[in-house]
């Protein structure tokens, strides 16, 4: 009788580092994803059916739905609106204000702040967002 010493090979991966590089993707998305857009401001903009690109330097005002305003993601209280705005618009020639206004305010607190910048005399802008189909 024959006995044979059987050589059984088992195939094994090691995964011991596995969990090093698992926890490296992990905190290299979270870095990535807090970078993505680190100062906005949430608004809810109205719709429009076309829309207009702005090439020129401008100036972006946001007022959220609990009357809170930011220029240039700074907030402002609305008592110095119009001395913030011409500090702003100051150093630039022909102003743009970009105005991202939400939609759940009144049409009275959209023209408290086209009469500012009337005042001022600054063009401004109304931001929209697009109508999808």
């Amino acid at each position: 009788m024959k006995l044979r010493k059987r050589n059984s090979f088992t195939a094994e991966v090691y995964t011991g580092s596995l969990n090093d590089i698992m926890f490296f993707l992990l905190l290299f998305f979270l870095i990535v994803s807090t970078l993505v857009n680190p100062s906005v401001i949430k608004l809810l903009l109205p719709k429009a059916t076309t829309s207009q690109a702005i090439s020129k330097q401008q100036v972006s005002l946001s007022v959220t739905a609990s009357k809170q305003y930011y220029i240039n993601n700074i907030e402002v209280p609305f008592e110095s609106l119009e001395l913030e705005l011409k500090k702003s618009t100051a150093a630039i020639s022909e102003p743009t204000v970009v105005l991202r206004f939400d939609g759940a305010l009144t049409v009275q607190d959209l023209v408290d702040i086209l009469q500012i910048g009337n005042k001022i005399q600054v063009k401004m802008v109304l931001a929209t967002k697009s109508a999808q189909k």
